[in-house]
């Protein structure tokens, strides 16, 4: 089967020409200092239709699928993974759940990159088993109020609205299935500002730089009952039954951690001299290039073999886990074999291959850990 077709090579070159011309400079400069996101780069991004990919043309989106959106992530991520992780925020899928009167105000904002969502879902003690969310949503009215704390919640503070998943029906009423009763809620803010009523502190992370992630405090927070997504109390199912796009799209960003990790250390056996020629002369270093490369290009096709069947319709969440665990795990391997190729040198924030490291050892956690992924696929195999 020839999965790239001509517009897809199109797609892609454009999103390779972007990430080597602005993406990667950028990287390499805020990176190592921590530095955010700048805005002109992601009203770049929404010019070149990267937040509208999946989007029907009727918001002005592209209507392509799941495919071409992992294309694209993987190039970004290939330049930085954080870039490549942040055309998820248009959140197109949650907001088409608002009334229409909303959904129509926001979802061509999202598609140009204008109106950014992040979100809510894992608490302190809460992480895989999101039926443990203890975040509370109480009606009064019009309104839901919000109480209780979230962990994990990426670009809190630049997003313009944050989704917040808790439990509108006491956990003690169903027992015997306490996924029921959660709920989702988009509550719009000032971007650079948290909602009212809700506080947040920066979570002191190791990599994925260029966006704070943060803890946040909801106490009493209003959010309009027209800002539910979806019907109350089954949020779950919803959440649960629409992870293989999050899935493949982790993957991708694996694959363009794992392709970027692979440039670096490709070019720098090539410059690198030892014992009177260059270390790409070396049979063990030839070989291990060999392996990462190998092992690069297994991931990707397997991930667009997982794109095709998402696109085909249906439910593939035994591959979509499979492409998720396979290329996280490999991202970290290549990762780790490229450092080690720069030695010392890939020790250094002189060269980008430390930031491909970190990064890649994240996709092994969000989006449903390797043993999360694993579970999913011998469940499959062997029943629950």
């Amino acid at each position: 089967m020839t999965y790239i077709t001509e517009e897809r090579q199109m797609i892609r070159d454009t999103a390779a020409q972007f990430t080597d011309e602005v993406v990667l400079p950028l990287a390499n400069q805020l990176d190592p200092v921590k530095g955010k996101i700048p805005r002109d780069l992601i009203e770049q991004m929404g010019e070149l239709g990267f937040f509208g990919i999946k989007a029907a043309e009727e918001y002005g989106g592209a209507g392509m699928g799941c495919f071409e959106y992992c294309l694209i992530a993987e190039e970004l991520s290939r330049g930085w993974m954080s870039v490549g992780s942040i055309i998820a925020r248009s959140n197109v899928d949650g907001l088409l759940a608002l009334p229409a009167e909303h959904r129509e105000r926001l979802v061509p904002r999202a598609v140009t990159g204008d109106f950014l969502t992040s979100f809510a879902l894992s608490e302190p003690d809460v992480g895989s088993d999101l039926s443990g969310i203890k975040c509370r949503a109480e009606r009064d009215g019009d309104y839901y109020v919000i109480t209780g704390s979230k962990y994990w919640v990426t670009y809190a503070d630049g997003s313009d609205a944050i989704m917040v998943f808790a439990r509108t029906t006491p956990r003690e009423e169903n027992p015997d299935k306490p996924y029921l009763g959660l709920s989702g809620f988009l509550i719009e803010k000032p971007r650079g500002e948290m909602p009212k009523k809700c506080s947040g502190s920066p979570i002191p992370k190791i990599g994925y730089f260029g966006w704070n992630t943060y803890e946040l405090a909801f106490d009493g927070c209003p959010v309009h009952k027209d800002f539910l997504i979806g019907e109350e109390g089954l949020a779950f199912k919803s959440l649960t039954s629409g992870l293989e796009i999050p899935r493949a799209h982790t993957a991708a960003r694996s694959i363009g951690c794992a392709q970027g990790a692979l440039d670096v250390a490709l070019r720098y056996a090539q410059e690198r001299v030892q014992f009177g020629q260059a270390i790409a002369r070396f049979q063990d270093l030839r070989f291990k290039l060999a392996r990462m490369a190998t092992d690069i290009e297994a991931a990707r096709q397997l991930l667009y073999s997982v794109c095709d069947k998402i696109d085909l319709g249906g439910r593939c969440d035994k591959e979509a886990a499979m492409v998720k665990y396979y290329a996280a795990e490999m991202a970290e391997r290549v990762t780790s074999d490229a450092l080690q190729i720069l030695g010392g040198a890939g020790y250094t924030h002189h060269f980008p291959v430390e930031r491909y490291w970190r990064d890649a050892r994240l996709t092994k956690i969000f989006e449903g850990t390797s043993e999360i992924q694993l579970r999913i696929i011998s469940d499959h195999m062997l029943g629950r």
